[in-house]
Formats: C-alpha cells, sequence, structure tokens
C-alpha cells in the first residue's frame, strides 16, 4: 500500500516543448513502422477482399504528421497523435472485420508510451490507463452484439492476423529496446557520478590525499576485517608552519604542503597509508606494525622531509615536521589512540620539534 502511495504522490518535472531524446527515438521508430505496416495493409485488402480499403493509406499519412511532429511538437501532443491513430486502426478494424481481426494489441503501445512519459502526473497516467480500458472493453462488447461488415476466408485471416502480431511486437520490442537502454544509460551515469561526488567528499582538495574521514573509515575498516592484527597510526604536524605563510605567503604554503604530500606518497612504499588530517597535519596509519617497528619508518620520514629543499619562486628554504605515534592495544577505541598519538605528537613539539615520539 506505501507503494501505491508514494507513487501517487511523486514529483514530476515540467514538460517542455522538446522531447527526450529516448522517447523522441521510441516516436520516431514507432510511427515509421506503423507508416510501413498501414501501407502493407493498405495493398494487402484488395487481394483479400478484392476491394481497396482506404482508412490505411489515411493512418500513413497520419503516422507521416506524427513523424514531423515529433521534432516540432511536445510531448504530449505527440502522445495524442499515437493514441489516435492506435484507437481509430482498432475502432475500424474491430466494426470493419470483427474481434478477430487482431488489432486489439496495439492499444498495450499507447500503454507504454504513456507510462513512460515522466511528464505526466501518475494520476494522468491512472486516466489514460482507465480510458484504454474502457475502450477495449467498449469495443469488445460492441462486437459481440454486432456482426463485422466485411469477413476475410482462413487464409487472408491467417495472413493479416501474422501481419499484426509481427507489427505489433516489432513496435513493442523497439520500443522496450530503447526505453530500456534509456535507463541503463541513466544509471550508469548516475552510479559514476556519485561515485564521483564520493570521491570528492572523502578527498583533500589541495593534496589529494583521503581526508580525515576517508582515513577513519580505513582503519575502522581494518580493525573489523582483522581483529587481531596489529598497527600503529601517526600524527605530524609542520614545525612553524605559520613562519612559511607568513614569511613567503600563503600560495608558498600550499606549495609546502604539496611537496610534502609527494614526498610522503613516495617514501610510503607500501608501509603506510597518509591522509591530510587537516590544516597543517597529516595522520599515517600503518597496518600490521606495531610500535617499535612504526617508530623507524617515522624516523626515517622525518629526516627525510628535514632533508628536502623547497624552492617557492627562487626562495629556497627547508621544513621539518614532528611526529607523534601510538600503537593499537587491541580495547581501545580509535579516538583514544588518536588522542594519545596527538599527545605524543605535542610532547615532541615541546621538546624542541624536528623528532618523532613512540
Amino acid at each position: 500500500m506505501q507503494f501505491f502511495l508514494d507513487y501517487f504522490h511523486q514529483q514530476v518535472p515540467k514538460a517542455g516543448k522538446e522531447i527526450p531524446p529516448y522517447y523522441q527515438r521510441a516516436l520516431s521508430c514507432t510511427e515509421a513502422l506503423l507508416i510501413v505496416y498501414f501501407l502493407l495493409s493498405f495493398f494487402f485488402f484488395p487481394l483479400a477482399n478484392n476491394r481497396w480499403e482506404w482508412m490505411p493509406l489515411a493512418l500513413a499519412a497520419g503516422a507521416a504528421g506524427g513523424l514531423w511532429a515529433v521534432k516540432t511538437q511536445p510531448i504530449r501532443i505527440n502522445l495524442c497523435i499515437v493514441a489516435l491513430l492506435s484507437a481509430v486502426w482498432v475502432g475500424w478494424n474491430v466494426q470493419a472485420f470483427g474481434w478477430s481481426s487482431g488489432t486489439q494489441h496495439f492499444l498495450t503501445l499507447m500503454l507504454v508510451f504513456v507510462f513512460f512519459n515522466v511528464y505526466d502526473r501518475p494520476l494522468i497516467k491512472l486516466c489514460w490507463f482507465l480510458g484504454i480500458l474502457a475502450f477495449r472493453v467498449l469495443l469488445f462488447s460492441w462486437a459481440q452484439r454486432n456482426p463485422a461488415l466485411y469477413s476475410m476466408n482462413n487464409s487472408a485471416n491467417t495472413i493479416y492476423q501474422t501481419l499484426n502480431t509481427v507489427a505489433f511486437f516489432l513496435m513493442l520490442a523497439c520500443m522496450c529496446v530503447i526505453f530500456s537502454t534509456s535507463i541503463q544509460d541513466t544509471e550508469r551515469q548516475l552510479r559514476l557520478r556519485n561515485q564521483t561526488l564520493y570521491k570528492k567528499a572523502e578527498t583533500d582538495p589541495l593534496t589529494g590525499l583521503p581526508n580525515r574521514r576517508a582515513m577513519v573509515e580505513a582503519i575502522d575498516h581494518f580493525r573489523q576485517a582483522e581483529p587481531q592484527e596489529p598497527f600503529a597510526i601517526a600524527i605530524a604536524d609542520l614545525d612553524f608552519f605559520k613562519h612559511v605563510n607568513d614569511t613567503y605567503g600563503h600560495n608558498c604554503g600550499d606549495y609546502t604542503l604539496v611537496k610534502l604530500t609527494e614526498l610522503f606518497v613516495q617514501h610510503a612504499n607500501g608501509r603506510y597509508q597518509v591522509c591530510r588530517w587537516g590544516g597543517e597535519e597529516f595522520c599515517f596509519f600503518m597496518p600490521g606494525q606495531n610500535l617499535d617497528e612504526a617508530g623507524v619508518v617515522m624516523n626515517d620520514l622525518c629526516f627525510a622531509v628535514e632533508q628536502m629543499r623547497l624552492n617557492f619562486e627562487g626562495q629556497e628554504f627547508s621544513i621539518t615536521i614532528t611526529i607523534g605515534v601510538e600503537e593499537n592495544d587491541f580495547s581501545s577505541p580509535l579516538d583514544e589512540l588518536l588522542a594519545g598519538a596527538d599527545k605524543k605528537l605535542y610532547l615532541g613539539k615541546s621538546q624542541g620539534r624536528n623528532r618523532v615520539v613512540v
């Protein structure tokens, strides 16, 4: 019940004159096939009944007009053209050849176009459905009470039934292929778009590194997947980074963060993951390493940063970092482990900076 309530309360976009490409392709394909089908029917009737029937020719002209309207008229006018062509053709056939003419299936084409029209509210679609259903029931009732105006012999009736069946299923198949392909394309584009947005939400725009949120998720995922595996985390802070900004400008500060990022990524060599924790702070995650192993890696990194020479617009300078390292104790929550690394970081700051505290 809730599904139907949600369906009837859904919002629909406002219709414009331009028809969506997928709907335009379906209309064009269907009306082109209708033109061929009506012309074949026009030449079939003299062979079956020894007389010309002009209704198929008139409807072929109508379908040609509908083919023109696809490129010039709004979607609802085109929908009405298809509905009128189908209703007139089915009604004329039932009157002329009886219920056994086999053209009633063309009413299904109307339903497909109605329900794939995203610009009509669910209530409008329901009205279309009820109108088509009522039209079919009335036609059947009328055919039961009134004899057909003309009759076909068995061979002619078989040929006509075959022509109607092939034409109907060919048009239905074309419509389904076009509409389903459009849905799949839309779903794929939406999935790619969501992936892009998700990546942006977890990526630092300046350095291209994962951000704090992504790092926390990575650590939590590791703890859940490998609850018995050791790991270490470290938080690093650039020493006197404010002095770099004040002396050389904020562009130089950004340059420094980018160059440090390049060094971190090159130095990692699969031993750790690094993210920009915020401002001039970076966080390192070292899965499978205990405190001593992590301390060796971070000391090596601290020395590499000290040896790196930076050059911004002719100004040469260097920078150092201070790092606090904490080991997983298999009991503390992640927040406490991070707080422990942060305390060691500030202990290193108070001891003179450019060092690793484990």
